[in-house]
């Protein structure tokens, strides 16, 4: 869409009856059971009642349908503010504001952009880069909150001289958030849609999306889409030149060539984003039928190849070093039929089952695990995605911990300077996406026990649905001993099984697989872990060729060394309301206290805590040997002992990038200088390198930049990013698909309950294993069931 284009709404009528229908049910009893409150409205405005749709709309005051003698009962309602206005839940909803766009709202929101273009040329040239709930304000989703989990209310502020104002009688309509990118004009634009009237596609009716907003962002390429690794691959295949050099190695079936098509990252002024860029990497499987032939096994070096996207055509190439490719390894393929030895025959089988069905209850996006509750979320670029998770907390009530938490970035540099692999620098969230590459995944291969699946709905390049069938997995696992004490002077034993929940989705970005979960436990804690699989990057070498950068893998294959880079963004609320500025982060290290009159033994340590006041004080990293660790505590709730309820981020293995200060990589992903940075909540500030880190020229882009305004975290809306890591140097083993590698980080409760939160675990006599048959010479060993059903009684 040209800049001067102003986008035009569809012209679309509204059908009154169809909407005043949806808006006439007032849950009135149902909000005030939730407070306490004896209903006391006049019968025309009980539960079932219907009201004028000048009312349902929000156009009258609600002291104009609520008698005055009932407006002081107001106060006790589910009323917060929103944009300066109180706002009253009162209708049934069933589309909570934070669920996932569905296939019908996907659908109007491409439609209705694309009906905004300015010309049929602009229409047909759009290509739809990401299509996803454009999230509303936090104060929306206490409001949402107050309808979804009851007894959970948000807090009450309005008053006497306040009540007058005008209250809307429903949740503000769901809006999509889109990023287009025009394949005429190289634009990429932002696009908010008003999902008005989504049911009218299911009639088979037109799209009634409104659009509300339409920004041309300038100097910017967004992530690539599948399409375009497919027409990439095409053009590569059918360039002239590049079938030339590959019959000079012995190639002329172009089928067997693959073509992973690399962003371009930024280089130099070259690489600028006025031009949509993709640098190739090549690979060539061998005289092979089998569609699941490692083509992975022989990389095609010396030949750099850069394309136009926008025009899909061959833009350079060079053929600047002969590699000549490798000989086929014959342990390069991973199938049974490709095993010389066959696969092993003593395995028995191993079967999880949960007769009386699983413990969770999902109702939508909503989940309820035990003490805990979130709702699942699932965006193009970040794949999963959890909202308002918190723990019921006995007569506490709902506590909250998280407002949103999320994988934003994974970033992989290799360590190779050689020719391709200094280019090898992926941000596979901001480039590709990683819920645009999930899995669809399968029962007893991804996931054991009862599962819960979610479906995940996205758009194609030029704006259609396609669904990831069964996107998400839900389940939940045995995890050991939760807690034990035995007393050794009577013998008599507690002990506790540990389960957890795991919510978790499977990627595959080129040649790596990565899965991401996150485990809740049942004393409180929940951890984020990331388990790395797949086939390496590979290089060819030339014959008695060493690389110190690598590791030799086969004759004239080697994996270069390179690390992998996780961003986690955690949008804290420890026992805050949402949006409520009341957190604030400290951070533990363990110290030795040197020899004097108060350590007389030397053998005292103990725990420093130093508040981190603002965002550059904020910037901090990992420290072993100090088991240093951070809390973000509520700065106005204590717990039995008058300390400041908190969470903290306890750090598992990590690493810092290895690059050195001008590498070309940082430039763009100068957030991997630390380990944790700590910023003050702000709706525009949702992705660690920017939101268009493709080919980006800007230097230090996203959080590098926003921390230098040093905004003050003594008492705020905090949100932390957490940088996480691994360095791999390849093995063997590593060859021909790498066993899952695990990285990740937890979060545990500090001072947040009063005591142990697992201590209500109960034993667990009843569980399958004790009631399953146990082998002891072909005979069921009835006593030791016996004896284990009454030490768990004692």
């Amino acid at each position: 869409m040209a800049p001067s284009a102003k986008p035009t709404t569809p012209c679309c009528k509204t059908d009154a009856a169809t909407s005043k229908a949806e808006h006439r049910s007032l849950d009135i009893e149902h909000a005030s059971s939730q407070t306490g409150m004896k209903s006391s409205f006049p019968p025309a405005a009980e539960k079932g009642a219907t009201i004028t749709s000048e009312a349902a709309s929000g156009d009258l005051s609600i002291s104009e349908w609520v008698p005055s003698a009932d407006i002081h009962a107001l106060d006790n309602l589910a009323t917060t503010a929103v944009s300066g206005k109180g706002v009253l839940l009162l209708q049934n909803r069933l589309t909570h504001p934070l669920d996932p766009l569905s296939q019908e709202e996907v659908v109007v929101a491409s439609e209705t952009v694309r009906a905004a273009g300015a010309s049929p040329e602009i229409r047909d040239a759009m290509r739809f880069m990401e299509v996803t709930l454009n999230e509303p304000k936090k104060e929306v989703v206490a409001l949402a909150d107050a309808y979804f989990f009851p007894p959970y209310q948000p807090s009450y502020r309005s008053s006497k001289a306040k009540i007058g104002a005008i209250i809307p009688l429903q949740l503000p309509p769901r809006q999509a958030r889109l990023t287009v990118y025009n394949l005429r004009t190289n634009e990429t634009s932002i696009w908010v849609v008003e999902l008005t009237e989504v049911h009218a596609v299911t009639r088979g009716g037109r799209h009634r999306g409104k659009v509300k907003s339409c920004k041309i962002v300038p100097e910017v390429q967004p992530s690539m889409d599948a399409e375009e690794y497919a027409l990439c691959e095409a053009t590569v295949k059918n360039y002239g030149p590049f079938q030339e050099a590959m019959k000079r190695r012995g190639i002329e079936n172009m089928d067997l060539v693959m073509v992973d098509t690399w962003c371009a990252g930024y280089f130099s002024e070259e690489d600028a984003p006025h031009r949509r860029l993709a640098k190739p990497l090549l690979f060539c499987r061998t005289e092979s039928d089998c569609p699941m032939e490692n083509g992975y096994a022989r990389p095609v070096e010396g030949i750099l190849i850069v394309v136009d996207l926008q025009n899909m055509k061959v833009i350079e190439f060079q053929d600047h070093r002969f590699v000549p490719l490798p000989a086929p390894d014959p342990l390069r393929n991973y199938t049974p039929s490709h095993l010389s030895s066959g696969l092993r025959t003593d395995i028995k089988p191993l079967h999880i089952t949960q007769p009386k069905g699983p413990s969770f209850r999902v109702n939508g996006y909503a989940v309820e695990w035990q003490k805990w509750n979130f709702r699942v979320g699932f965006t193009p670029r970040e794949g999963l995605v959890l909202h308002s998770i918190a723990y019921n907390d006995g007569s506490r009530g709902r506590r909250s911990i998280a407002h949103r938490i999320s994988f934003v970035e994974m970033v992989v540099p290799y360590g190779d300077p050689k020719d391709p692999h200094y280019r090898k620098n992926a941000f596979d969230a901001g480039e590709d996406g990683l819920g645009k590459n999930a899995h669809s995944l399968k029962k007893g291969c991804d996931c054991l026990g009862c599962i819960h699946y979610f479906d995940a709905y996205i758009s194609s390049f030029k704006g259609s649905v396609e669904k990831i069938e069964n996107a998400i997995c839900l389940h939940e696992e045995d995890h050991g001993m939760l807690w034990k004490h035995q007393d050794w002077r009577t013998g008599l034993c507690e002990v506790r099984r540990s389960r957890r929940l795991t919510v978790s989705f499977i990627c595959t970005v080129a040649n790596y697989e990565y899965g991401f979960f996150w485990h809740f436990y049942q004393d409180g804690k929940f951890e984020a872990e990331v388990k790395l699989t797949g086939i390496l990057s590979l290089g060819a070498l030339q014959p008695q060729e060493v690389r110190k950068h690598g590791t030799i893998i086969a004759p004239g294959l080697y994996a270069p060394v390179h690390q992998h880079f996780f961003v986690a963004r955690l949008d804290m609320a420890v026992d805050s309301k949402p949006g409520e500025a009341a957190n604030q982060v400290v951070e533990v290290n363990v110290r030795s206290e040197k020899k004097g009159p108060e350590n007389p033994h030397s053998n005292a340590f103990y725990a420093e805590e130093r508040l981190l006041r603002s965002e550059l004080q904020a910037c901090r990293d990992c420290d072993a040997l100090s088991s240093r660790h951070w809390i973000v505590r509520n700065t106005r709730t204590v717990n039995r002992t008058g300390q400041l309820t908190g969470y903290k981020l306890v750090p598992g293995s990590n690493c810092l990038p290895l690059l050195g200060e001008e590498a070309k990589c940082l430039r763009r992903a100068a957030f991997l200088k630390h380990n944790l940075w700590v910023t003050q909540y702000h709706p525009q500030e949702q992705y660690p390198g920017g939101e268009f880190p493709n080919q980006n020229p800007r230097v230090g882009d996203g959080l590098p930049t926003w921390v230098k305004q040093d905004r003050n975290l003594e008492e705020a809306n905090v949100v932390l990013w957490y940088v996480f890591g691994v360095t791999h140097v390849p093995r063997l083993e590593d060859w021909p698909v790498m066993p899952v590698e695990h990285v990740g980080f937890s979060l545990m409760p500090h001072g947040f309950f009063n005591c142990s939160p697992a201590i209500d675990v109960p034993p667990t006599e009843n569980q399958d294993d004790l009631e399953s048959t146990t082998q002891n010479g072909g005979k069921k060993d009835e006593q030791s069931s016996l004896q284990t059903v009454i030490i768990s009684k004692l």
